[in-house]
């Protein structure tokens, strides 16, 4: 009889256990740039939807792309590509298509962003504009009596082993600005000719006695100014953010030869199993309230210019958000590189030169 029963309540068990399972919990597993999951705003969107966050951090565009074309676009949910990389992401299967519906923030966003043809592939919308910003030239205020002003002064003898540059084609596109190459056409930093992409080696050859690292996370770059091993770099506002909060003098500026920079969009896999709760979490992701909170950790500056509202005068000014137009006369915003590839062979060649 015991064992009767007790035959008769594995069934039971086992439906406990399939029941249990099912409710368990759901992640949502980002692959984003730093400062883009922060805890300050992504746990009130885990509690609003019972699911967890998780997020791994990419360094640079070409390790999104390599990520998920290597086969691992299945273990991410939703993404942030920049613009120069947004296009083929689009336009290759890699993402899904949005239903704009379940986004209804989506109408407040800078229709200079959304009207862009970045993300739109055959009458379908990819994703959605998040934030954008410059690759500003930091410095530690200590070491220069005035703010550096050219991005030459990264060649000046007398910061051997004192600068850092980023791991990324970024830093091929400020040596081809220091050579003219964005004159007259800013845009043509993203179609360098063979000829142009060798001066630019040539020229990045000539600055490496002065790197003593190339930073490949945000981190990196700036623990590299905390511990006192460089003066000047090319970063994010996260950084020069991050520095200020921890004390360190850290001073930022767009040099004169102006700067590139980039549109970071959201965007969710097509192999992602969690659509629903993606597009939730795009739509929370561009709501004002959010956007602010995502500014106070990054200082980028966002695409919902509603958020201008919850902040201060200081901040409106800080983001450069009374005057976007003329901020954005100084950002060559990364563009397709449709020979990306050749790039990426010269920047190599760049880093493995002795």
């Amino acid at each position: 009889m015991g064992r009767h029963r007790a035959a008769s309540m594995v069934p039971l068990l086992l439906l406990l256990l399939v029941t249990s399972c099912s409710k368990k919990t759901p992640t949502l597993n980002l692959l984003v740039w730093e400062g883009y999951a922060d805890p300050s705003f992504v746990k009130a969107f885990e509690d609003e939807n019972h699911c967890k966050v998780s997020a791994s951090y990419m360094g640079s565009s070409d390790e999104l792309m390599a990520k998920l074309r290597g086969g691992s676009a299945g273990n991410y949910d939703v993404i942030s590509p920049s613009s120069d990389v947004a296009s083929a992401i689009a336009t290759s299967q890699l993402a899904a298509p949005l239903d704009l519906s379940q986004i209804p923030t989506y109408s407040q966003l800078s229709s200079q962003l959304t009207s862009l043809p970045l993300v739109r592939n055959s009458g379908q919308v990819y994703g959605v504009p998040f934030m954008w910003g410059p690759d500003p030239l930091i410095y530690d205020t200590t070491a220069f009596a005035q703010p550096p002003d050219s991005w030459n002064l990264m060649w000046d003898p007398k910061y051997k082993g004192r600068i850092s540059v980023w791991d990324d084609l970024s830093t091929v596109y400020m040596a081809a600005q220091v050579l003219g190459y964005d004159k007259p056409d800013p845009s043509h930093l993203y179609n360098l000719s063979d000829q142009e992409l060798e001066a630019v080696k040539k020229k990045l050859l000539e600055l490496k006695p002065n790197v003593r690292k190339m930073w490949s996370t945000g981190g990196e770059l700036t623990n590299l100014f905390e511990n006192h091993e460089v003066v000047m770099a090319m970063g994010w506002p996260l950084n020069t953010a991050d520095l200020k909060k921890a004390g360190f003098p850290a001073g930022e500026t767009i040099p004169k030869e102006n700067t590139t920079g980039w549109i970071d969009h959201l965007m969710i896999t097509a192999a992602s199993e969690n659509k629903e709760l993606g597009h939730k979490f795009l739509e929370y992701m561009i709501q004002a309230k959010t956007q602010k909170l995502v500014t106070d950790k990054t200082h980028y500056v966002p695409a919902n210019p509603q958020a201008a509202q919850l902040m201060t005068m200081d901040e409106v000014k800080g983001l450069h958000l009374d005057n976007v137009e003329g901020y954005q006369k100084r950002i060559y915003f990364w563009q397709n590189v449709p020979r990306r590839t050749k790039y990426t062979e010269i920047w190599n060649e760049v880093k493995a030169a002795q």
